[in-house]
């Protein structure tokens, strides 16, 4: 297989990502998104290292998934350095077994998928969950080696993020969908990105984040910021031009004139 580069990475997201929801090959696109902090990457061979994890799976059921992944293979949040951007790169992930709850519920998740141990993601704000599909009143944590929560846990794990009096709404224990877990892990390398100055990854981010559908305004007109931070005068220009399209006349007029002051740049 050959190797994606640049816009044939993003188009490849683009695609995935435009589907129905459950039609998305979440590992793929998780992949995708490492793609391109690692130019070349080989995106076949990392879903070929998560189909032989799954193999060496030989206990069956939940607890067999559990015990493989956090106690045979040793999976667990990475806590001495939990803004390390590896740590949402599916490939890292998967080579040094330590992630954020949200990349370490991808590799549950996927890893469950193979095995036929399905799980759905869990967006509750502040630490990333999973559920299993099936009995779905058992929650894991796999940032905390697969830890089975019930309801409290949750709680006061949205606590020690959000503070003691923040109230808990058990509606955060609700499923998310795959393009949201997408939106989600980009979110956090935005953040991380923006934390340490570092514009160029910031616009390959914000990139990926256009392509999700109904991911927000906002994200094409951050995006458009971060080219012509980088110099890419006609990258912002279109997309200024395609946010145009999305708003009502004066605000499309506004962003319509920004294109062009982007264009003049160039010459």
């Amino acid at each position: 297989m050959d190797h994606p580069h640049g816009d044939d990475v993003t188009g490849r997201f683009a695609e995935l990502v435009g589907r129905a929801d459950d039609e998305i090959p979440l590992d793929e696109a998780a992949v995708l998104i490492a793609a391109h902090a690692y130019p070349g990457l080989d995106t076949a061979a990392v879903l070929v290292l998560l189909d032989e994890l799954a193999g060496g799976c030989t206990a069956a059921g939940l607890d067999g998934l559990r015990h493989y992944l956090f106690d045979v293979l040793g999976f667990s949040g990475n806590t001495t350095r939990y803004a390390d951007p590896r740590n949402s790169f599916l490939n890292d992930v998967l080579q040094r077994r330590l992630g954020i709850p949200i990349s370490l519920a991808v590799v549950t998740m996927e890893v469950g998928r193979r095995v036929e141990v399905p799980f759905e993601g869990v967006g509750m704000p502040g630490h990333f969950l999973v559920r299993h599909a099936s009995t779905p009143r058992v929650l894991l944590d796999p940032f905390d080696r697969g830890r089975i929560l019930d309801e409290g846990d949750c709680e006061a794990l949205y606590r020690s993020a959000y503070g003691a009096s923040a109230a808990f709404d058990p509606s955060a224990l609700a499923p998310v969908g795959k393009r949201a877990i997408l939106a989600r892990m980009l979110a956090n390398l935005r953040q991380l990105y923006l934390t340490t100055g570092d514009i160029w990854s910031t616009g390959w981010v914000l990139r990926l984040r256009t392509t999700i559908p109904a991911d927000g305004v906002s994200e094409m007109a951050d995006a458009a910021s971060a080219h012509a931070a980088l110099g890419r005068f006609a990258e912002a220009a279109a997309l200024l031009e395609d946010l145009a399209d999305l708003l009502p006349d004066a605000s499309a007029e506004r962003a319509r004139a920004e294109a062009n002051l982007q264009r003049s740049r160039l010459n």
